[in-house]
């Protein structure tokens, strides 16, 4: 595995706009057409789910094409997805679960790693293992509050709700503590991915960016 063209992951450019903008499932041409339109709207974190088609392909395409870009690869399960994404070009790692060799081995490369953990001995596991910040998910059932109540005791721990974030609560979530959130179809609506929505999906980019 090698690791030397991987660009360096921009904290400055995610803390601008701390949204993770989660690619699942949608082409290539679609991608290719919302790209320029979410870096015009100022946000600069993309992660492509490994579940995804050609997400492998999709994630070396986009480290080269757009450097102002953050590009990581998501739906990371084990060390051979790891190695894969890495090898890829792949600046950040977001899991769904705890993997302490994943984050072991992320940490050890300086590799930002967002492990996915839902409880509380889960979160506290990934960050002791050494996670950059821990991805709460699933959080759609669970909202704002449940952060409020995560960082009563974890207060220390960075955490990055996702799943069940939109533009009617994201606000809730900053305030309860969170470090970032990852956004996927709030994000990425479908009726603003078909051709001619351009303008609308522009809008709707600015107006979460605006949040910060």
């Amino acid at each position: 595995m090698s690791v030397c063209k991987i660009k360096e992951f921009s904290w400055t450019k995610f803390h601008e706009a701390p949204i993770v903008g989660i690619l699942r499932g949608i082409d290539e041409a679609t991608i290719n057409r919302v790209i320029p339109i979410y870096i015009e709207a100022g946000l600069s974190t993309i992660e492509v789910t490994l579940n995804t088609p050609n997400a492998l392909a999709f994630i070396s395409k986009l480290s080269e094409a757009y450097p102002e870009l953050n590009v990581g690869a998501g739906t990371v399960c084990d060390m051979s997805d790891l190695d894969k994404a890495l090898e890829a070009g792949s600046q950040f790692i977001v899991t769904p679960i705890v993997d302490q060799e994943v984050i072991a081995k992320c940490k050890s490369l300086d590799i930002p790693i967002f492990s996915g953990a839902l409880t509380p001995t889960e979160i506290y596991t990934a960050w002791k293992a050494g996670a950059t910040a821990v991805k709460i998910f699933p959080c759609s059932k669970f909202g704002a509050g449940y952060i409020k109540d995560i960082k009563a005791p974890l207060n220390e721990i960075k955490v990055l709700p996702t799943g069940g974030v939109d533009s009617d609560n994201i606000q809730s979530f900053f305030k309860a503590g969170a470090y970032g959130v990852g956004m996927g179809g709030s994000l990425f609506p479908k009726d603003l991915l078909a051709e001619g929505k351009e303008a609308e999906l522009l809008a709707h980019f600015k107006a979460l960016k605006s949040t910060f």
